[in-house]
């Protein structure tokens, strides 16, 4: 006798969809802080996730440099009762503060970035930049009397007039950040940045990165940080390397 055979059903193993999107949040808002070698910068970012491989986005950063000479002097002086001398930047006659804007794109190249875990990509990113030089105030101490001792203290700027006395031992101190911030100038340049990048959860709902690469400012005249002379040039550009961390939220 002859037994019934049963349908037999084959099964096959799920497939996955090699150009697997994984996207649960469209929108990312981030903020960064940078540092290199010569200053920090603190950046907003606002981001569109358009693949699991890859972000586009804006960025506006504001930071400060200062250049790779610049020595601080501290001289432990005391004027009256209350006044004692601050450190300064010897020769230093304009602080430099960045002003940045620029349109960026994350790429993920490790497979992490579909799930958790840490993924591996690159950052690049270029645009506008802005340098505002605000001048370097410093207290400069006058004889009005040698016979009696009698000096003052005077708070000036920079400039030809008093170029010796201000790169002289008659510097007391800094007059302070805030000294001259009614005075500043303005020179416009060009930014890029590119980064070997570090992401922890790719597309968690908190954005979490370490980036580590190299930036470049270029603007249109040489940026006077420093007094020159027959050793110390100034120049139209910066190339520094930088470490950043990245913090923020991703959403719909």
């Amino acid at each position: 006798m002859g037994l019934p055979l049963e349908g037999q059903k084959i099964l096959q193993p799920k497939q996955v969809e090699e150009n697997l999107k994984g996207i649960v949040y469209k929108k990312e808002k981030t903020y960064d802080v940078r540092w290199h070698e010569n200053g920090f910068a603190l950046a907003y970012n606002s981001g569109k996730i358009v693949s699991y491989d890859r972000t586009n986005y804006y960025m506006f950063e504001l930071g400060y440099t200062k250049d790779h000479r610049e020595r601080r002097i501290n001289r432990n002086l005391s004027f009256g009762l209350f006044n004692s001398s601050r450190s300064f930047a010897f020769g230093k006659i304009n602080s430099l503060i960045n002003i940045r804007a620029g349109v960026g794109k994350k790429s993920y190249k490790s497979e992490k970035a579909k799930r958790r875990g840490i993924a591996v990509g690159y950052n690049v990113q270029a645009g506008p930049s802005l340098a505002v030089l605000k001048p370097y105030y410093l207290e400069l101490i006058y004889v009005l009397d040698a016979g009696a001792s009698e000096v003052e203290l005077r708070s000036e700027k920079y400039s030809e007039e008093n170029a010796e006395k201000f790169l002289s031992d008659d510097v007391y101190g800094s007059s302070g950040f805030f000294r001259g911030l009614n005075e500043v100038s303005f020179t416009p340049g060009l930014q890029a940045r590119a980064g070997l990048l570090f992401s922890m959860g790719a597309f968690d709902k908190y954005a979490k990165a370490l980036e580590v690469g190299v930036a470049g400012d270029l603007f249109i005249k040489k940026i006077d940080i420093l007094a020159e002379s027959e050793n110390i040039k100034n120049k139209p550009y910066f190339i520094k390397f930088y470490m950043k961390l990245e913090f923020g939220v991703r959403s719909n």
